[in-house]
């Protein structure tokens, strides 16, 4: 069997499974409703049998809840996001300088870099330390300020 014959199994089967980060279908937040598989709707069973016969004032009635189902939606969506960063933030710390320490800093790649090419320069005197994040202002060899602070994870110590 190809991959394209087997694509529209698939897309239903992703389109209808609840996601994590805010527990609703795709489909649902799309269409506002539950999918029925079509063998389902063709045997008896109680979700079909249950479905209100009055079909137009059923759905008008969803319709108008649409926008609160999706607020739910992105309220559960950023609280899985906070979830999630406080977890990975947990293990990762960032380097520590003290002011006055030297440090090399990433180089930037850029076009087409070979395996022999420079990661690192500097040295590089950290002056200035930006509270609240893992960011220093840095000082080249000849006594120049860098223009931007730079993030910790693209600093590393140097040693003399």
């Amino acid at each position: 069997m190809d991959w394209f014959e087997e694509l529209s199994s698939i897309l239903w089967a992703y389109r209808t499974t609840p996601r994590t980060a805010n527990r609703e279908t795709p489909y649902s937040l799309v269409y506002d409703s539950e999918a029925v598989l079509p063998t389902k709707i063709r045997q008896s069973s109680a979700r079909v049998e249950s479905y209100p016969n009055n079909n137009d004032q059923t759905r008008a009635i969803e319709l108008d809840l649409v926008e609160e189902k999706k607020d739910w939606a992105a309220i559960r969506m950023e609280a899985y996001r906070n979830r999630v960063m406080k977890s990975y933030d947990k293990h990762v710390r960032a380097p520590y300088f003290q002011v006055r320490d030297l440090v090399m800093k990433k180089v930037k790649p850029v076009g087409d870099v070979g395996k022999l090419e420079a990661r690192w320069e500097g040295p590089f005197k950290v002056i200035q330390r930006v509270s609240s994040v893992a960011a220093y202002y840095l000082e080249n060899s000849q006594g120049h300020t860098l223009k931007r602070p730079w993030n910790a994870f693209h600093l590393k110590k140097y040693y003399v």
